[in-house]
């Protein structure tokens, strides 16, 4: 069983937006549905959950009937944080699928998923127990503590940018979850999945992403994200690929 976990609790407070960046329209379609559409498109995903504010539940269950996302096994209430709304996500799913099941963790505003990067997550899970989905670091990385000063400069050749999404057998990023749980509840300073699954000593193994499947985070995102839609529409209008 292979189940995509989309976490879309965020709230669009560096937006700006009058409503969660995940609702905003793009080419006439919500962000969230272009990042469903993918999953459900996917021949190798059997299973859609969806962690989301408790406000917006209605709305984005008329969604996934309106846009037929008939892959969606539930929606859940998002927490207090992006990890509390993932690991709401990952018990729904426990409760319903085999511990051995492969979960691909993902981000609700990143709708430009590849199925190439879905079907290398799951190899990686399957061959190693694990997978994150990263890019080279091209920029020059700076440590700097209090913002003001350089303290430190890693070496860029050793730097990677984690993307999502990153997937786990379900049991134990369940697991993950809940050892963080005991002594850090509110995830302080954890940002994503990968962290917590090293924190059980374990390895995880790095997939090769693309600059392009963005997070939708600010205003320049969303307008980076619009044109790059509008030109994935004109190479299919064109028969470029």
């Amino acid at each position: 069983m292979n189940i995509a976990i989309i976490f879309a609790g965020g709230s669009g407070r560096r937006m700006g937006a009058g409503m969660p960046k995940q609702f905003l329209e793009i080419n006439g379609k919500p962000i969230i549905i272009h990042t469903l559409d993918n999953f459900q498109n996917s021949p190798l995903i059997d299973k859609i959950y969806i962690s989301c504010k408790r406000e917006y539940i209605a709305k984005l269950k008329n969604m996934l009937e309106y846009y037929r996302i008939t892959k969606a096994a539930g929606i859940v209430e998002g927490g207090e944080t992006g990890q509390d709304s993932i690991y709401n996500g990952l018990k729904r799913a426990l409760e319903e699928n085999p511990e051995d099941s492969i979960v691909l963790v993902h981000d609700g505003v990143r709708p430009l998923i590849s199925e190439e990067v879905i079907e290398e997550n799951i190899e990686s899970v399957k061959k190693y127990g694990s997978a994150v989905t990263c890019t080279p670091f091209y920029e020059t990385p700076v440590i700097s503590v209090s913002g003001e000063t350089v303290e430190d400069m890693p070496v860029r050749k050793y730097m990677f940018t984690a993307q999502a999404p990153q997937s786990f057998r379900l049991g134990e990023i369940v697991k993950a979850h809940e050892e963080m749980r005991k002594t850090n509840p509110g995830y302080k300073d954890i940002a994503d999945s990968c962290y917590l699954y090293r924190n059980l000593g374990r390895e995880v193994h790095i997939v090769e992403g693309n600059r392009g499947n963005i997070k939708v985070t600010t205003p320049e995102d969303f307008y980076l994200l619009r044109a790059l839609l509008q030109y994935r529409e004109n190479e299919q209008i064109l028969g470029l690929r």
